[in-house]
């Protein structure tokens, strides 16, 4: 649902960013956190890279609201009050055109995103980078930096890779730093707001392969309570990017003698039990199980082997019970022609430790994303009917089960775009284009107004959030991307102002 505030005129140009503010900086502009520290960059970068790229090549396209139903309208609904139309330079504004081909050249701004998803799987969408003060933005899909199927903030792992091909990474990868987008959709999932911009850091790439392993890695610290361990694994996991498990530690040298008393007990946990170990040698170990007995009413759980009773033992001696064999750590009665077997347990005290693993690999920088990958211009409030390039990465199929696109290499769509609605996801105010993309891989797909085929250089007026069959023949027809207004922009603004340097 499509939501202004009433702000004056505003300047194009290169420097229209620095200097205008858009109504979507009257109100809070989200920017969320991907990876706070050099350290948990590095290890997001060699969790891609390492064990020969396997991370990267097993990744399949996201599939998250690539299908829609959507409708053509006759215009865009009318504003309260908007911005004038206007840009903000691309990287290429400066250059001058050479060459004549009538071959549409791909731009090396094009690329992939790289995610592990919300059913913990790696997954990649398209994605452009775009020209910033810190020559470090990526502009994809929303929904491709933001989790909309469990509700967390942001999705993990998150990098983006220009020119990715099987595994390759021809100008480095970029590990995401911070996401922005409007708050309609962090807050609502608007898909009139279903935009992304993320800072990425310097990128790196591999020196040296021999490295590539996987240690195992483990907190020394020992946590009597659980709840100790899981604020030191959300403190790690927020300042180092580390995601360790917990690993509860049995201590029988000092346990908590008590009967299935978990409520009373947290941090203990059931373990078989001999009558010895339950109990304690001498005097000391029979005084614990008393008084353990008399706050509980036993000392010790047992069931017999067919399953048909259990009980509890209230007092135990340092000696077998009358009418039971003892046999290791079970006990055996025999009761009119039939065995039974019955295992003691007792609640010991447990500790807590955190543990994981950390991939080492060998990385150098290679610089900013600018310096390596020359970004697009972004344009905003344009006449809807405007020419359109989009370029992305569709795979999948289409419903009738062709697949006309691998997702391995990038390619393009050309039309003029048109107004359009998806209500399923709140898209009030969308354009379509005609395209067959299939959404799987698309999603995030740069849209490039006045894209200049001789300088490879546009302006991003859009991003495929969805893609759609209009007319029922089973054959996607049609990209969807939010209109990129004003609004817009000042999401782009508050990007373009955050640095986010190296990590190596």
């Amino acid at each position: 649902m499509k939501r202004t505030l009433v702000l004056g005129g505003m300047a194009a140009g290169l420097l229209a960013s620095a200097v205008v503010a858009s109504p979507a900086q009257a109100e809070k502009v989200p920017v969320k956190p991907l990876a706070q520290t050099n350290f948990a960059a590095k290890q997001i970068a060699a969790f891609w890279f390492g064990e020969k790229a396997a991370n990267l090549i097993a990744a399949t396209p996201y599939n998250v609201e690539t299908k829609v139903s959507s409708k053509v309208v006759a215009h865009m609904p009318k504003a309260a009050a908007s911005t004038q139309p206007g840009i903000v330079g691309s990287s290429g504004d400066q250059k001058k055109a050479t060459g004549t081909s009538k071959n549409v050249n791909l731009p090396r701004s094009s690329g992939k995103v790289f995610f592990i998803g919300a059913d913990h799987k790696p997954h990649w969408c398209s994605a452009t980078a775009l020209q910033s003060l810190h020559k470090n933005l990526v502009a994809t899909a929303g929904h491709c930096v933001f989790d909309t199927v469990k509700g967390k903030a942001t999705l993990d792992k998150w990098v983006f890779i220009p020119g990715y091909y099987q595994g390759k990474a021809p100008w480095g990868i970029y590990v995401g730093k911070t996401a922005t987008t409007h708050f309609e959709f962090s807050v609502y999932n608007d898909a009139d707001y279903d935009y992304a911009f993320v800072t990425v850091y310097n990128g790196v790439a591999v020196t040296d392969v021999k490295t590539d392993k996987v240690k195992n890695w483990v907190d020394n610290r020992i946590f009597k309570t659980k709840a100790e361990a899981e604020a030191a694994q959300a403190k790690l996991a927020k300042e180092a990017g580390i995601k360790a498990g917990i690993k509860a530690v049995l201590n029988t040298a000092k346990g908590k003698v008590a009967p299935n008393a978990e409520k009373k007990y947290p941090d203990t946990q059931k373990a078989p039990a001999t009558l010895t170990q339950i109990a304690g040698p001498g005097a000391t170990g029979n005084a614990t199980m008393e008084k353990a007995a008399e706050d509980l009413g036993g000392v010790g759980d047992f069931t017999y082997s067919d399953g048909t009773w259990g009980g509890k033992v209230v007092r135990v001696a340092n000696s077998v019970p009358a009418g039971w064999t003892k046999d290791g750590k079970s006990y055996t009665f025999k009761k009119d022609g039939a065995t039974y077997t019955a295992t003691f347990w007792a609640l010991f005290e447990v500790d807590y430790k955190l543990v994981g693993k950390i991939v080492d690999i060998t990385l150098k920088d290679v610089g900013k994303l600018g310096a390596n990958v020359p970004g697009q211009g972004l344009a905003y409030n344009q006449k809807v009917g405007q020419p359109t390039f989009v370029f992305g990465y569709p795979s999948g199929s289409h419903p009738d089960g062709d697949h006309a696109f691998t997702g391995n290499t990038l390619k393009y769509s050309y039309g003029k775009t048109f107004p359009a609605t998806a209500p399923s996801i709140k898209g009030d105010a969308l354009v379509g284009i005609k395209s067959s993309f299939t959404g799987e891989g698309a999603l995030g797909s740069g849209w490039l107004y006045r894209y200049d085929n001789s300088k490879r250089f546009g302006y991003l007026n859009g991003v495929t959030i969805s893609v759609s069959d209009t007319d029922g023949n089973d054959r996607y027809d049609t990209s969807l991307s939010p209109y990129f207004d004003g609004e817009t922009l000042g999401v782009y603004n508050a990007a373009a102002t955050i640095d986010s340097g190296a990590i190596v």
